[in-house]
């Protein structure tokens, strides 16, 4: 199934309708001499409009985001929108407006301007995405609504999302921006591309007045969508799909449908996808509204995002999907990257799905990362302060390393307890908290106690962070896991003024006794507790072998505590740590 299986052309009944006799200049030259703004909502302003949420939508999208009662259509974002749902509509004033230059009630491409005796069509100006935001804002205040509590957006939605934090920087408490990026990739572009030409070589499309004829260019139009859906889904989603029947042509019910080929399960079902999106959208506003998204460029380097997103006052939450080549999680990450780099709150989380950049809309993928969402909207008086925090003896040891106030870096950070206990002790006076972490539930967990994680593989090094960013670096048994001891040793220290570090050592006595008595691979409780044959440690340190490496990197240890937690059951151990300690503990600086 499609996520475009539930759109149709029918009335959209919650709509409400506002017109700006205002003239809108537009950025590429020239103006509309009025704007029509089409939108939905769902839930109640409060007496401060401060409770307003701004949902903008993809290129294929409208107004019509989610159900507003049960016998209501769908909307393309249910998912996340509704009484109780992550974006909830009993606590929040959501507003999805159709963006300018769509064909669902906002002025676009098939409206007819003042004076005029036909519609605008290929002659409508080409729009930005800068324009659509401009359009919202003064939706915004028709509405009344001076700073929205967020803005939410996938896709070109998430486009607009920057947009509205970039221009207005004091515009929004929070930023949600999914599966989206800073700009499109060369093959995006060119994609887009070949289906306006599609669209624009099609014999009906009369330069753009094929209004009231016979014949629209609805093969163009068609063409340009199956195009479409193929960069939306994934390999191994069309694989999934249509390698089971690949030769058997799917029953389609469409007569328009005929003219396409027909001979894989593959090619009746984009026919099938092709037609029906013409029944519901006008082929000038799918060109329209794509030239604006190949139009948008916040950067394309860290430097230059930097100064896009420096004034912005918002916190981030973005979204990646590991299989869409669409919008690739490596362009969510340079956002991260210059918002970190900027020390803006930013959390960030890969979504592994097989489901390509649809997934942002497929209702499995939403319950992944629909309680990010919900995180990111909580209110302070929501905080889980009844969430358990339990510290190991290293990490208690490292908590009292950190002083109050510190800023504090966490690299595999967990599911955040450390962090979370550092903002229990020490309250509003607590520092710059943040986690890296890969795994996805750690990094759902942590961000659920309200402290910002990012999605990050430390065997890459940490080019997101600057120069003593942190006060201190921790690392916290993890060092026997990372592939690249020595370079993320440095850039610990490069990142912090300070690096705590703790690891197991692999010379404890009992791991010694394996090997030496009973002929076996080293095994114990805790970070020894694997076979030799699925252990996730790529190194083996010893107290000794760290002692001796942080000497070679010129590297000063100012503090060192040791422990027993298999033996001597958590005792603290000062005489010869490297036969009878477990569990090592180094601050260290350079």
């Amino acid at each position: 199934m499609s996520t475009d299986d539930i759109r149709t052309d029918a009335p959209l009944v919650h709509a409400q309708t506002v017109v700006f006799d205002e003239p809108l200049a537009l950025e590429l030259g020239g103006e509309l001499p009025e704007v029509r703004c089409c939108f939905e909502t769902w839930g109640t302003l409060n007496a401060d409009a401060s409770n307003a949420i701004l949902v903008c939508h993809a290129i294929s999208g409208d107004s019509h985001a989610a159900r507003h009662d049960p016998e209501d259509l769908p909307g393309w974002w249910d998912g996340l929108i509704g009484p109780g749902l992550p974006i909830d509509t009993d606590r929040f004033f959501v507003v999805c407006p159709n963006v300018l230059g769509g064909c669902r009630g906002s002025t676009g491409p098939g409206d007819v301007p003042a004076g005029a005796s036909q519609p605008y069509g290929a002659d409508f100006p080409r729009i930005t995405i800068g324009d659509m935001v401009e359009a919202q804002r003064r939706l915004a205040e028709h509405l009344g609504i001076r700073k929205w509590r967020a803005i939410v957006g996938g896709s070109l939605g998430g486009h607009q999302a920057l947009q509205w934090v970039s221009r207005y920087p004091d515009a929004a408490q929070t930023c949600v921006a999914i599966a989206t990026s800073p700009r499109l990739t060369s093959q995006a572009l060119g994609f887009d591309v070949i289906a306006r030409n599609a669209i624009q070589t099609d014999p009906h499309f009369a330069d753009g007045q094929y209004y009231g004829r016979d014949k629209r260019p609805d093969t163009g139009l068609a063409i340009a969508r199956m195009l479409g859906h193929i960069t939306y889904l994934s390999v191994a989603a069309m694989e999934a799909k249509f390698d089971p029947d690949r030769h058997d042509p799917r029953r389609i019910a469409s007569q328009m449908a005929s003219q396409f080929e027909q001979r894989f399960s593959v090619g009746s079902y984009l026919a099938h996808q092709g037609q029906k999106f013409t029944t519901r959208f006008d082929a000038n506003s799918y060109v329209t509204l794509s030239l604006a998204m190949d139009l948008f460029d916040l950067g394309g380097t860290r430097l230059k995002l930097m100064e896009t997103f420096d004034e912005c006052t918002c916190d981030f939450l973005l979204v990646g999907f590991s299989s869409d080549w669409l919008f690739p999680p490596s362009q969510s990450r340079e956002i991260v990257n210059a918002l970190t780099a900027l020390d803006k709150r930013v959390t960030y989380a890969e979504i592994t799905t097989d489901a390509g950049h649809d997934a942002f809309l497929i209702d499995r993928d939403m319950a992944t990362y629909g309680p990010l969402v919900r995180e990111r909207l909580s209110m302070p008086s929501d905080s889980p302060e009844s969430t358990p925090v339990h510290l190991t003896l290293a990490e208690e040891s490292i908590l009292d390393l950190i002083e109050p106030g510190n800023s504090v870096l966490d690299l595999g950070c967990g599911q955040g307890e450390l962090l979370a206990a550092i903002a229990i002790r020490d309250g509003r006076a607590s520092g710059r908290l943040m986690g890296v972490e890969v795994a996805q539930e750690n990094i759902l967990a942590t961000a659920v106690r309200g402290i910002d994680v990012i999605d990050y593989d430390l065997n890459a090094g940490l080019p997101a962070f600057i120069d003593d960013q942190f006060d201190v670096v921790v690392l916290n048994a993890t060092l026997q896991a990372v592939e690249n001891v020595v370079e993320l040793l440095d850039e610990m220290l490069r990142v912090g003024k300070r690096a705590i570090i703790s690891f197991p050592n692999f010379a404890y006595r009992r791991l010694r006794d394996d090997y030496v008595v009973r002929g076996r691979s080293p095994r114990a409780p805790g970070e020894f507790d694997y076979a030799w044959h699925n252990t996730p440690n790529r190194r083996f340190p010893t107290i000794a072998d760290v002692h001796d490496l942080l000497h070679d990197m010129g590297v000063t240890i100012d503090r060192e505590i040791y422990w027993d937690m298999i033996d001597s059951k958590n005792v603290a151990i000062e005489g010869d740590p490297n036969l009878n300690a477990d569990t090592a503990v180094l601050e260290i600086h350079r």
